[in-house]
């Protein structure tokens, strides 16, 4: 194992950082600026309850509700849908927290963290690739929270703005809500990461109040649990369930994918190893399960009440008598979506960006991109249909991104055995420069993991943007469990890549010159 490099100054509980001398000297290089910088251990100051809030305002919004209401409208019951849900969130747990490691034990953001397997230069390909999949869950959650502002607003003004003229086939009013919501989320983003942190803190504990007043209304309309949990669904126990089960499941996986991947853009500021773990622990799993829950009773209590799978809680809030229920309820999704998508989506996004032109980006100016992107991929269509939604969108981004968390838990955990240089990370003389800036073992094992993954994604006759018999025909059956073997792959191979690398240089340095005389009188 190497020895820790001098510069860096390692405190008693593991966590490190360099001098401010040495920070000061890489300001110049043209890897770094202040938002890619190392973050001193003085300021590291985020608590347990900073990652519960975390984890609380990023799960609760409505495309988690949606994602949870989606399998019971593709036909599973609320316990089937519940398993499938819980069994996902505890499998990306693992590499989320695997991740979250190295931002914490250094003070770094994702795109830096990358940078120590796929090179300086090479750490552009896995940020951007997590960037743009950002851009699209923000575009994703910004149409959901201005769905929900119009549907606010035309229970309070009435018809003339919800039946107003339809512009590239939706109502002017409902475009308009839309680039107001836009609008919203970059004035706080604009304000810097603190500005989000103290955000997420206020409405953590309120996010919860809207998907709560919904649930209770259809539980009072429905009469009780009892007609909602009777409801068998449509898929039974055989092999229809099955067939619909492993896509689910990857889909479960790929929704907080982009997450693990970019934990150490959160982590960095983390108090402790312990702080940090025990936040995330307390906050995922039981956030996503009580999410999980309501959108299941509600979406199932909703088919009861009006005879259809409703999994857009905008949607269904219409559909509500009441009007004071409908708007305190989407008042309170809106905050939830703006918590969720700040966090989520705009953060990662920002430090990818700046990882890209450190020189010219700022963090601000790279969540503006992320929200220019996030319009013009269209997400309006990526939420359409949940076929589209689950299948599609999320089954072949989770395999992308699997196969990028393979090479970085391989890279971190089994070849570096957690120690990095930390002033390498910025400089092009470094032991990250590798060929030019790139490793290519790191691209060669998540093109492998990335193949496999997707290369047979395919989607169901006339319902998807895949061919019925996959891309690849005979990568059919892998796209199933596309996030799995995505990183199952390129852990492998990255691994098998380094090690053997590693393997020649040590005998290299071992074996003794033909001429040293030491090594003959030895």
């Amino acid at each position: 194992m190497a020895p820790t490099p001098a510069d860096q100054r390692v405190h008693d509980d593991g966590r490190v950082e360099l001098d401010p001398a040495d920070v000061r000297s890489l300001e110049g290089s043209r890897f770094f600026n202040e938002e890619l910088a190392p973050v001193p251990v003085e300021k590291r100051t985020w608590t347990t309850y900073n990652y519960f809030a975390l984890w609380m305002g990023m799960a609760h919004n409505i495309p988690s509700y949606a994602l949870a209401a989606s399998l019971i409208a593709l036909g599973m019951n609320w316990v089937q849908a519940l398993i499938t849900i819980t069994i996902g969130n505890l499998i990306v747990l693992a590499p989320m927290l695997l991740n979250s490691h190295a931002g914490t034990k250094y003070g770094i953001p994702f795109p830096v963290f990358a940078r120590a397997f796929y090179g300086l230069r090479g750490a552009n390909l896995a940020a951007l690739l997590r960037a743009f999949i950002a851009c699209g869950w923000f575009g994703i959650q910004t149409w959901v929270g201005g769905e929900a502002i119009y549907v606010i607003l035309g229970r309070l003004l009435g018809s003339w703005w919800r039946d107003a003229p339809e512009i590239a086939g939706q109502h002017w009013t409902l475009w308009l809500s839309f680039v107001v919501f836009w609008i919203g989320q970059m004035l706080i983003i604009w304000r810097g990461m603190e500005a989000v942190r103290r955000f997420e803190n206020w409405t953590a504990p309120l996010v919860s109040v809207g998907f709560l007043i919904m649930l209770g209304y259809v539980l009072v309309k429905a009469g009780g649990l009892g007609p909602i949990l009777s409801d068998g669904g449509k898929l039974g126990w055989g092999p229809d369930f099955w067939k619909v089960f492993a896509p689910a499941l990857m889909a479960m996986i790929a929704f907080w994918s982009t997450l693990s991947l970019n934990m150490p853009d959160f982590t960095r500021f983390g108090g402790s190893q312990r702080k940090q773990v025990r936040g995330q622990i307390l906050g995922l799993p039981t956030t996503m399960t009580f999410i999980a829950i309501v959108a299941i009773l509600t979406t199932s209590g909703g088919h009861v009440l009006y005879g259809e799978d409703i999994w857009d809680p905008a949607q269904l809030a219409d559909k509500f008598a009441s009007p004071v229920v409908v708007v305190v309820a989407l008042v309170a999704l809106v905050l939830a979506t703006i918590s969720a998508n700040l966090a989520a989506n705009v953060v990662s996004p920002s430090y990818d960006f700046s990882n890209a032109f450190p020189k010219r980006i700022t963090f601000a100016v790279g969540g503006g991109i992320t929200g220019v992107i996030g319009i013009l991929i269209q997400p309006w269509r990526l939420y359409s249909d949940p076929n589209i939604y689950i299948f599609a969108w999320l089954g072949f981004y989770g395999g992308l991104l699997g196969a990028v968390a393979g090479v970085l838990v391989a890279g971190y955990w089994v070849i570096a055995r957690t120690k990095l240089r930390l002033k390498d990370l910025y400089t092009p003389d470094g032991v990250y420069w590798f060929s030019g800036g790139w490793n290519w073992r790191a691209l060669v094992a998540t093109l492998v993991g990335a193949l496999l993954a997707v290369g047979g994604a395919y989607s169901a006759a006339n319902t998807g943007p895949f061919p019925a018999d996959g891309l690849i025909p005979f990568l059919k059956p892998l796209y199933d469990y596309n996030w799995v073997v995505g990183f199952v792959g390129a852990f492998v191979v990255f691994a098998a890549l380094s090690v053997s690398a590693t393997q020649k240089e040590e005998f290299s340095e071992r074996r003794p010159s033909r001429i040293d005389p030491a090594a003959v009188d030895g």
